[in-house]
């Protein structure tokens, strides 16, 4: 009886020290993790600021457009004209400084690059050099701000509601391999190489310039619509052509490819067993079929909702849609250094904090995920 006694505190310890090895080997897997994605974030960025500024180029330019505009200034006001070609010479040169200075641009590019990483990793994202907002701020968070619900309300709505449709219709057609629809949804798949805004164009010639019964792009009429339910109607009607040319280059190899994980999944042999069990159908594909897939399905997803938020560049700028992504766009055109930084320091921060998280949600849906070197340990 004391022999007992004795050893019944053994087992307690060692499931306490299992216990604390766990929370370290988490604990340490997480800080290895946001180290890596840190690391990922600044590197990312910092090459997103050189190929903005093209290495400094971009400054070079700058320079130049400064000093054509100053001498223009000079050479058109009419109180100079007094001056001697030394002395507007001397003024020129002067002006030209003082407005590099003010811009920053006296100091050599690696130092400003430096800079701008430290602004854009504390979201400090500065004011805009070309471009403005509605209100006519040049502030980039207010640009950015005001451009983001146009791009959330077009590819947050269309891709939501393909992705869940799409899942739907790929697990009924898993139940039907080999039928017509299903040789119809394989042959068709190679569609989606074609670009979204490929598609476009076709639509917009089709149904806008020669059938003419739809807008050629915008997001609302012009003037746009007083009334809500009419800007409302207005803004349905504007989006069917993008709807429909997103869904013409996702639909098929989204129905393919998830039909294709759902078929390999239905032929295991735990599948088998559960029939032979006499589960219903239903229950079988939601417990045996749908749930082993659900961490590439959650992975879809999750970088489905980081797509939506940066939006396309081309494909908005194809249909004149004032997102995120022509904003983008126009940045690049206009060398705009600033908001094209921030556009993807928030994409940036949305991508690492997605992948840090997918492990543990990985987890929580799978048992067979194991966190860290839990597998190696056991």
């Amino acid at each position: 009886m004391a022999e007992s006694t004795l050893q019944s505190p053994v087992p307690v310890v060692a499931k306490k020290k299992a216990s604390e090895s766990a929370v370290w080997r988490v604990a340490k897997y997480m800080s290895l993790r946001l180290i890596t994605m840190a690391f990922t974030v600044v590197v990312g960025l910092y090459l997103t600021i050189l190929i903005a500024n093209m290495g400094g180029y971009v400054d070079e330019i700058r320079r130049g457009d400064i000093r054509e505009t100053i001498q223009q200034q000079v050479m058109n006001d009419a109180g100079l004209k007094n001056l001697t070609g030394d002395q507007r010479v001397q003024l020129i040169t002067e002006r030209v400084a003082n407005e590099e200075e003010r811009l920053g641009l006296n100091r050599p590019f690696a130092i400003r690059s430096v800079a701008f990483l430290k602004d854009a990793l504390t979201l400090n994202l500065g004011f805009a050099e070309f471009m403005n907002a509605d209100n006519g701020s040049r502030s980039v968070r207010t640009i950015v701000l005001e451009r983001l619900p146009s791009t959330l309300v077009l590819f947050g709505t269309t891709n939501i509601i393909l992705f869940f449709a799409t899942l739907y219709a790929a697990l009924a057609l898993s139940r039907h391999y080999g039928s017509w629809i299903d040789r119809f949804i394989v042959a068709t798949s190679p569609m989606s190489a074609t670009p979204a805004w490929f598609y476009g164009i076709f639509l917009i010639v089709i149904f806008a310039s020669v059938l003419q019964i739809l807008p050629f792009g915008g997001m609302v009429d012009v003037p746009p619509p007083d009334n809500r339910i009419e800007y409302g109607l207005s803004m349905l009607k504007h989006m069917i052509l993008p709807t429909l040319a997103i869904a013409l280059n996702q639909v098929t190899f989204a129905i393919y490819n998830n039909r294709t994980f759902f078929l390999i999944y239905s032929s295991e042999d735990y599948v088998e067993m559960a029939k032979a069990k006499g589960l219903t159908s239903r229950d079988v594909e939601r417990k045996y079929i749908l749930r082993p897939t659900l961490p590439t399905n959650i992975t879809n997803f999750a970088f489905l909702l980081i797509g939506v938020w940066g939006g396309a560049p081309i494909f908005e700028g194809v249909f004149n849609w004032p997102g995120l992504g022509r904003t983008t766009l126009i940045a690049a055109g206009l060398f705009d250094t600033p908001v094209i930084v921030g556009t993807t320091v928030i994409f940036a921060y949305l991508l690492a904090i997605t992948v840090f998280l997918l492990d543990f949600v990985y987890a929580l849906v799978d048992p067979r995920v194991k966190i860290g070197n839990e597998s190696s340990s056991q």
